[in-house]
């Protein structure tokens, strides 16, 4: 066990110092962190009977907070008033991808049933931006693209959980035969969380704020404050019997627009400890379930993987498009780097710890070998395709794309407060 912590300590402290040029190579820490994970599973180095208790709760601290963090960084004003191309990819892409993930995944598993068909098609519509930093954060690809895929993977993430969730429940409710029962469930789950978000993030960010203004606190007490609040969301949520992820959503939400960018801390954890838990997530997928899930993998499951990867997203986002200033180069760009990554992880062994094993293990097996696939193809075509497309974008001199949506000096980060074109 210590010569397996001591080299999984020497490969991330590796991987730090080589991290910003590893960013234009197919090496990202994704990548890395699951094929650490899976070569010591194979291997026998790390053995560990707790491994799969750790996976769990890690992957449940990882999604409260950064529900909670990525939801503070969005600013509801904006967001309102804008009807620009995130707008269009969240709030008719994302439903567009389920609708016609569920449609291909109907027709590639003819035995699954109709709730696990569309539940899985909810669970491969949110992206991840972690997973295309190596696009994101690349200056040649026009401020207005990277932004663009910022804010839509910062946002589907949140919006896409109540579709999971209620999808979990029909399943449940169609195994179960109580259908009654799981509906009333799924309402209360839907309903209350949202409710303890909001009241919760509104009081934790009007307590700041005066804290702050009478000089009783400081920006390291902040960022406690803040981890606290994303977990006390969660914790009142389940006990008034709300969704306690839909809860740290809707709580970051309201907390981040009450406090408006007051809060620092939100900004830098999720550049900096929220990348160490994010890594440490995708090594703990890559150490307990991707052997298993790679023996689960059929031609059929396959099929699926490719299909939401190469058609469902690319088809989604272009009518999610039609009639915006895009080319056509531009939607296909976006199309494509929709890679799937913790969100779809995370929500997997959400449903999986909420569904029978029977039901709930072909879904989780699935999804996780969607997000190593992914990881994978994204990795592996960031480089060249970031490039390809600015060199095709300035021999075609298309303007609507090569307009930034706000004048900044400072190179677009992965994770900063959601202003939207």
């Amino acid at each position: 066990m210590t010569a397996a912590l001591l080299i999984i300590a020497i490969v991330t402290a590796c991987y730090t110092m080589f991290a910003k040029r590893l960013t234009s190579t197919p090496l990202t820490a994704p990548i890395l962190f699951i094929a650490l994970g899976a070569l010591m599973s194979v291997s026998g180095l790390f053995k560990d009977d707790q491994a799969e208790h750790i996976l769990h709760l890690t992957a449940e601290i990882a999604l409260i907070l950064l529900l909670f963090l990525d939801a503070s960084q969005i600013n509801l004003k904006v967001l309102r008033r804008d009807h620009g191309w995130p707008i269009r990819m969240l709030f008719a892409g994302l439903p567009l991808s389920v609708l016609i993930g569920s449609v291909f995944a109907w027709l590639l598993l003819p035995g699954w049933p109709i709730a696990a068909v569309v539940l899985m098609a909810a669970l491969l519509a949110p992206t991840d931006a972690a997973l295309g930093q190596a696009v994101v954060s690349n200056t040649i690809v026009p401020d207005r693209v990277r932004r663009t895929l910022t804010v839509e993977s910062g946002l589907n993430d949140g919006l896409a959980l109540p579709m999971v969730l209620l999808f979990a429940s029909l399943l449940s409710a169609e195994l179960s035969q109580d259908g009654t029962y799981w509906l009333v469930f799924a309402a209360a789950q839907l309903l209350l969380g949202p409710l303890a978000g909001i009241a919760l993030g509104w009081l934790g960010g009007r307590v700041l704020l005066w804290s702050k203004a009478q000089g009783y606190t400081s920006e390291v007490y902040e960022g406690v404050g803040a981890i606290s609040l994303a977990l006390a969301t969660y914790l009142l949520a389940n006990q008034v019997g709300g969704n306690g992820f839909i809860a740290a959503f809707v709580g970051g939400l309201t907390f981040g627009n009450v406090v408006k960018g007051q809060c620092k801390f939100i900004y830098e954890f999720t550049e900096s400890e929220g990348q160490l838990l994010s890594w440490g997530a995708f090594f703990l997928l890559g150490l307990v379930l991707v052997p298993t899930a790679v023996a689960h993998l059929g031609l059929a499951e396959l099929a699926v993987i490719v299909t939401s990867l190469f058609i469902v997203r690319p088809l989604a986002v272009w009518i999610s498009l039609a009639g915006t200033d895009t080319s056509a180069m531009t939607r296909l760009f976006l199309g494509w780097f929709g890679p799937r990554g913790l969100a779809t992880a995370l929500f997997a062994l959400l449903v999986a710890q909420q569904n029978g094993p029977e039901a709930a293990e072909p879904i989780l097996m699935l999804a996780i070998n969607a997000v190593w696939i992914s990881a994978l193809l994204h990795g592996v075509t960031a480089a060249p395709a970031t490039k390809w497309y600015a060199s095709r974008l300035n021999n075609t001199a298309d303007g609507a794309e090569t307009q930034p949506i706000l004048a900044s000096a400072k190179p677009l980060r992965t994770h900063q407060p959601q202003d939207i074109n």
